[in-house]
């Protein structure tokens, strides 16, 4: 193929039957490396890294519990306790009889050993109440608080895990192809398990990959949690 004066290729003349002509060359795309891992998935389940790394607004601490209704509860027992005692005292100190239960619980204790069963049972019970008060003490509580990027270091917000999850049940209803889906959201962990009546499974978890994590990253949490996605047709496991 000759060329004109511009650097144009020049139509086909009479001289230039019977040459060849070279075909541009494509160049194929390359894939990113994810896209490609994603497409060449055949499994239905999948567990990731956390969707976000923690931010440094942020201390990622539990909200702690006021425990008002076990201390409530044993205010009422030390109480009603300690209120008996006060009336049998004083009713002993007003020369009138102590009553039954205290004088049979006095002449127990007094026969009974240390070995006896209904004392070391007595004892252990006593044991595992001050363990569980001990837990109740040093335990933060609050386990479906999950703490929120507030942005200031002088405002901390949390947010409830089953309001977490009721965002993220709506955008997975909204991939294609899922029938229903169950979210559970821990403080580490997001568990999803959808079932998806058309399309291909793996197509489907990708787009719940894709919705999911767009989710978990606007709810604001300061510490990302690993995200496991499941999908299955309905009747199986």
């Amino acid at each position: 193929m000759s060329e004109g004066p511009e650097g144009r290729a020049a139509p086909p003349g009479p001289e230039s039957e019977g040459t060849t002509r070279s075909l541009p060359v494509l160049e194929k795309a390359e894939v990113p490396q994810r896209a490609q891992s994603e497409l060449d998935q055949s499994a239905s389940a999948a567990r990731y890294g956390p969707v976000v790394t923690p931010e440094e607004d942020g201390d990622g601490g539990r909200l702690w519990s006021v425990r008002r209704i076990p201390a409530a509860v044993l205010a009422l027992l030390l109480a009603a306790g300690a209120g008996l005692l006060f009336y049998d005292l004083a009713a002993v100190r007003a020369e009138e009889s102590a009553m039954a239960w205290r004088k049979e619980l006095a002449g127990e204790l007094a026969v009974r050993t240390l070995d006896d069963p209904w004392v070391l049972a007595g004892a252990a019970v006593v044991v595992v109440l001050g363990i569980g008060l001990l837990v109740l003490a040093a335990a933060p509580g609050h386990r479906s608080a999950l703490p929120m990027r507030s942005g200031n270091a002088d405002v901390r917000a949390w947010l409830d895990s089953g309001a977490a999850a009721l965002v993220l049940r709506d955008r997975a209803m909204e991939v294609s192809g899922v029938q229903s889906v169950r979210v559970r959201v821990y403080r580490s962990k997001v568990d999803v398990r959808a079932v998806s009546h058309f399309r291909e499974l793996d197509e489907v978890r990708a787009d719940l990959d894709t919705a999911l994590g767009d989710g978990i990253k606007s709810l604001g949490l300061v510490d990302g949690p690993a995200l496991s996605v499941t999908v299955s047709r309905p009747g199986k496991g």
